[in-house]
């Protein structure tokens, strides 16, 4: 489990993510650059897939029902395992 910093793409109906750290990252990316993992957010379980960007970072989104409230700036606690088969 780790702690993370949501934030926001800029512009109309920007995402919003946060970091993962390389410790929680998965090992390899899948199909572009997403690898599909089960992401717990403040207790909130959900199947998504955690991004890998051009510069190397991993980032996770975090859609509106998992933010419950919170916004840019503020922080959620994150677990991530792989989806099976991956």
């Amino acid at each position: 489990m780790f702690e993370a910093e949501l934030f926001t793409i800029p512009g109309k109906g920007g995402w919003t993510f946060v970091k993962v750290p390389e410790a929680h990252a998965p090992e390899v990316a899948g199909a572009w650059g997403r690898t599909p993992v089960l992401a717990t957010v403040d207790g909130e379980e959900v199947e998504t897939s955690v991004w890998r960007t051009k510069d190397g970072e991993w980032w996770l989104p975090v859609a509106k029902p998992l933010r419950r409230g919170k916004t840019a700036g503020d922080t959620v606690s994150v677990s991530l395992r792989p989806q099976a088969g991956t």
